[in-house]
């Protein structure tokens, strides 16, 4: 018998999800790991200033790809709903390992403490309420006040990792904790927005 010269549907159907876009969103979970490992020295109270200085541009590489995965998507009409679903999870993995990584090595530390808790958690319960609401096929919009909250999300991380980089200008480290506690406040505003919505659907 000749063998099939169809591929395996589930090869093939791997294949067509594996679009540059996703591609792209794929890496930056992947990367991950090797951003957790060039802070890791912090965390033995070693400063290793070089290796901030590589997390902080692997960090912007992370971010641009973040952006590039997504207008690519758009430009090329290949949104999936692999897409969509990890894109999420890479972005809150990320903030999730750099919050706790920059609380280890103690770059954010004290009352900060709080603010990084804050985000840490809302992203933590905006998942849930998400795929709670998900199941009843209620859709939540991005508002404007949540991309301003990921803006100084991100920016406040990358100053902090930054400032591990250049510690002869503490002023990089003053602003990471500026623009923390400003993600933080609107991270709780944003984060009432969708318990609102979700409490509707709760019965």
């Amino acid at each position: 018998m000749l063998p099939s010269l169809v591929p395996d549907a589930g090869l093939w159907q791997v294949a067509l999800m594996l679009t540059l876009p996703n591609l792209l969103t794929l890496s930056r979970i992947i990367t991950v790991p090797l951003l957790v490992a060039l802070l890791w020295p912090g965390e033995m109270g070693a400063r290793w200033t070089t290796g901030y200085g590589l997390a902080f541009g692997l960090y912007c590489l992370m971010g641009i790809t973040d952006y590039f995965d997504g207008y690519l998507a758009r430009a090329q009409g290949a949104v999936s709903k692999l897409g969509v679903f990890l894109d999420p999870i890479a972005d809150k993995i990320m903030v999730g390992a750099v919050i706790l990584m920059l609380a280890a090595t103690r770059d954010i530390a004290g009352i900060h403490i709080a603010a990084a808790m804050i985000i840490l958690l809302r992203e933590i319960a905006v998942s849930g309420l998400r795929e709670f609401l998900a199941g009843l096929q209620v859709s939540v919009p991005v508002s404007r006040l949540a991309k301003w909250k990921t803006t100084f999300q991100l920016i406040a991380l990358g100053a902090l990792i930054l400032a591990g980089a250049v510690p002869q200008f503490p002023f990089v480290q003053s602003v990471g904790i500026l623009t923390l506690w400003a993600a933080a406040i609107l991270t709780l505003i944003t984060g009432w927005d969708y318990l609102r919505v979700g409490i509707k659907h709760m019965d």
